[in-house]
């Protein structure tokens, strides 16, 4: 079959695996607050004016949190199949698995049998998320990583996005189509990622790996070369890969526990955290519980269209990182990020502390705890979409984007899996917090997430390094003291470590590709 090998199509079929984790958002966000879904899966007495109330709050935070819980333990198991079967094969495994769970879930008669879909979904959605950026990574120049990588991010945007809309339409459906019809057209975009995958390239270097040396510059010939297999830039980047997997059989054999050896242990501390932060920012509770907080701001019966407008936002806004992340760099991204984010939070939770009351008869969960109206209500709303605004073009891409960057070939498959089941960690408890939290202790909610945006700003500030604009073989000196010739940025701090700039400039300049770019700086083609 024939593989095609332009870079933005090879990034835009795999990033669909990203686009189901924002179908799967919307999903919920959109559905938990409505009629249909809170009568069919009833557990508590009717309100005082004959509305359903739905499962209990923390039954329906077990629903919502069924989804990362079962995320975290496909994004460790992707590790092994990615390793064993590619990184394409496990992405489209993963969209098997995710048909599978839309099934079960559109068919739910109970919440056991819910949960299990949602869980099945959740697996599909880890494996997805891990390696989609593994997959990307090592398939794209250094020059548009950061950009190819953050459409993983936009999909997520747009899944939420359309997911969201169709709800939406679904609402003003009588009965349980409501939201069966959403979750059987989930299946949807699985389909078309599985079939999608067919006609593009492995990644080159996991055939390297294997020693498949003539797929591996096949592919680089494909992708990188403009179909010329005696490109100098292929044939140098087909050598600096050689040169990096005959050093790693050399000194390291791959498992997990290479993970916490001392010499690997700080990168991981950081890919961890970093999607543990971006978790930590409160973004959950911007979707997956934004009806909750908007029917508090005295929206009431109108609550979904201004609830889409946010995810309106978040599109919208991660273009520009898409557009300039490589420019601005890994580590400003998530400093401006962190703070704004914060700032948002305070604002939000002062709001509700001084001008919120009592919840209102109407509210139909223990979640919509307080009732805030007037300009003070304005307000949380502007502060929400501002807050949004903040982390669609900074922690949203940046996260997915900045793990896959930090590792050797030896073990980037299971390093990401490991960053990214602590992600869905995260999202499985915060999931479950989030209710009960607004629950108990109200606006001192935001306050909590206020504190991590804070405690996230000096940990990026002092120990994430900047690896934007790097070769990934280049990466490993910035961590590896050991390599031959590793002398860039070791021992420096990670505040003084900076963004390799004039490479994407030059190119911009000169409207020359990574290709055509190397051919001008070198004139003598490099052996293989």
């Amino acid at each position: 079959m024939k593989e095609f090998g332009n870079i933005y199509l090879i990034a835009a079929i795999s990033v669909i695996g990203g686009g189901l984790f924002g179908f799967d958002i919307s999903s919920m966000s959109a559905i938990i607050d409505q009629q249909p879904y809170k009568c069919y899966f009833n557990q508590q007495p009717l309100t005082s004016l004959g509305q359903c109330r739905g499962p209990k709050t923390d039954v329906q935070a077990g629903i919502v949190a069924a989804m990362p819980g079962g995320s975290w333990l496909g994004a460790l198991v992707s590790g092994f199949l990615s390793d064993i079967f590619g990184r394409k094969t496990s992405i489209q495994i993963g969209a098997v698995i995710w048909v599978i769970g839309s099934v079960i879930t559109c068919a739910s008669q109970n919440i056991p049998m819910l949960i299990v879909g949602r869980i099945i979904n959740g697996f599909s959605v880890g494996i997805c998320s891990a390696q989609v950026p593994v997959y990307i990574s090592e398939i794209s120049p250094p020059s548009k990583r950061g950009r190819l990588i953050g459409f993983q991010q936009w999909a997520i945007t747009w899944g939420i996005l359309i997911m969201f809309f169709i709800c939406y339409g679904c609402s003003f459906i009588n009965g349980v189509a409501s939201f069966r019809l959403p979750w059987g057209l989930q299946a949807l975009p699985a389909i078309l990622l599985g079939l999608g995958l067919l006609v593009l390239p492995e990644s080159p270097r996991w055939l390297a790996k294997k020693d498949r040396w003539e797929d591996a510059h096949s592919v680089l010939t494909l992708v990188h070369g403009k179909g010329d297999p005696n490109s100098p830039f292929v044939a140098r980047e087909l050598a600096e890969i050689r040169e990096v997997v005959e050093f790693e059989r050399q000194n390291a054999d791959v498992s997990y526990l290479e993970l916490l050896k001392p010499k690997m242990l700080n990168r991981v501390q950081i890919g961890v955290f970093c999607q543990i932060w971006s978790q930590l920012t409160g973004m959950n509770v911007m979707m997956y519980y934004i009806t909750y907080v908007f029917t508090m701001a005295g929206l009431g019966d109108n609550v979904l269209l201004p609830s889409g407008i946010q995810f309106v936002i978040n599109v919208v806004m991660t273009v520009p990182a898409l557009l300039f992340m490589d420019r601005w760099g890994r580590r400003p991204t998530l400093l401006v990020g962190a703070f704004f984010m914060c700032l948002w939070l305070c604002v939000n939770a002062g709001l509700f502390a001084t001008y919120g009351g009592p919840p209102l008869a109407s509210f139909t969960s223990e979640s919509e705890s307080m009732s805030i109206t007037g300009p003070p209500a304005k307000a949380v709303i502007a502060s929400t979409y501002l807050f949004v605004a903040s982390f669609a073009p900074t922690w949203g891409p940046v996260s997915w984007t900045y793990p896959p960057e930090l590792y050797p070939l030896r073990v980037r498959g299971k390093a990401v899996a490991l960053c990214t089941s602590s992600n869905w960690a995260f999202n499985f408890a915060l999931a479950y917090f989030v209710p009960p939290a607004f629950a108990n202790i109200k606006w001192r909610t935001y306050l909590v997430f206020a504190v991590f945006c804070f405690c996230m700003f000096w940990h990026v500030f002092f120990f994430f390094p900047e690896t934007a604009n790097k070769p990934l073989e280049e990466v490993e000196e910035i961590f590896d003291t050991t390599r031959p010739g590793a002398t860039r940025f070791v021992g420096t701090p990670a505040w003084r470590t900076h963004n390799e700039r004039h490479i994407a400039v030059k190119a911009e300049r000169n409207e020359l590709s990574d290709h055509d770019k190397y051919n001008t700086e070198h004139k003598d083609p490099v052996p293989v």
